[in-house]
């Protein structure tokens, strides 16, 4: 696969069909497809501008992540902010096509000749972490072209916490009625993320479920420190642009220093223990083995050409 200079133009311009072009040559699994993203990222690399920061939404089905997430977008984008985001919404696969079922499109909708707003469907695969395989690759190259990159996860249990390996910061959303304050603290999810969102407010039982949460974070994981729990609505509005301030208030963008922990995660999943194995005789890091090899890209297929060889 090889992509042109143009859509790599058209891409840094916002150009959507350039970028969805760009993002399906980043969830392209296959090894060879690491030679087109490695020209791309260093094109937009190029340019010298700022990884976009990356920030996951994750939380239970039915609380209301797709519409929070919708209109959070809308609010980052809105005047006088120049902000662009994109928003990665990872659905359940189709039995049938193994495609997203794209629920969340029909929620999340943009104005379509706003280019700062970009929408992309993306099929779980399977995957149990709330994420898909490709997730990822897709954020490495949206934070290239997007000021703030948003991770809605698929409906997830307490166990399938993978966004915290690719966000800058995690919120886990919940609803009125989620649970009481034991519940809370026997959920491990509850362990993980940077903050919180008690989303649909506008119901009856927000402020019990606001209070149930915040006793179990004071006694179920007191070395975290304090975490901030945010009260939203995504039908009023109510909450919105208070959780649209943190999300610009977040940490820096930190994408750039996952890549050994996703590239020894890819070799693990496509060669095994034999190639654990490989990369442990070839005596160096994961991250001296990416400088090595001039980046992940670079370090995909000179693994990949190291396995053919045996």
């Amino acid at each position: 696969m090889t992509i042109d200079r143009d859509a790599v133009a058209a891409a840094r311009g916002r150009d959507k069909r350039a970028v969805a072009r760009l993002v399906t040559a980043f969830e392209d699994p296959r090894p060879e497809a690491a030679a087109a993203r490695r020209d791309v990222v260093a094109a937009l690399d190029a340019d010298g501008a700022p990884l976009g920061r990356v920030v996951g939404f994750t939380g239970t089905p039915g609380a209301g992540k797709s519409s929070l997430v919708g209109e959070l977008a809308l609010r980052l984008a809105a005047p006088p902010s120049s902000s662009a985001v994109a928003v990665v919404a990872v659905d359940p696969s189709s039995p049938v096509s193994g495609g997203a079922l794209l629920g969340d499109r029909t929620r999340v909708r943009f104005p379509p000749g706003e280019p700062r707003l970009y929408f992309r469907s993306q099929p779980s695969g399977g995957a149990v972490g709330g994420v898909a395989r490709a997730t990822f690759q897709v954020c490495r190259l949206l934070a290239r072209l997007f000021d703030v990159v948003i991770i809605e996860t698929v409906g997830i249990g307490q166990s399938e916490i993978d966004i915290v390996r690719i966000a800058d910061t995690t919120f886990l959303v919940v609803q009125p009625h989620a649970g009481d304050h034991v519940q809370f603290m026997k959920a491990g999810i509850m362990e993980v993320p940077d903050a919180f969102v008690v989303n649909k407010i506008d119901l009856d039982g927000a402020d019990a479920t606001f209070h149930a949460l915040r006793a179990s974070l004071r006694l179920g994981a007191p070395g975290r420190g304090e975490r901030p729990v945010y009260r939203t609505s995504a039908r009023t509005g109510d909450g919105v642009d208070a959780l649209a301030a943190a999300v610009g208030a977040g940490p820096p963008p930190g994408l750039a220093t996952r890549e050994p922990a996703f590239f020894t995660g890819w070799v693990e999943a496509e060669y095994g223990r034999w190639g654990r194995d490989r990369l442990a005789r070839l005596g160096a890091d994961p991250a001296s083995y990416l400088a090595a090899h001039g980046g992940l890209d670079g370090a995909q297929l000179a693994f990949a050409a190291a396995m053919d060889l045996g």
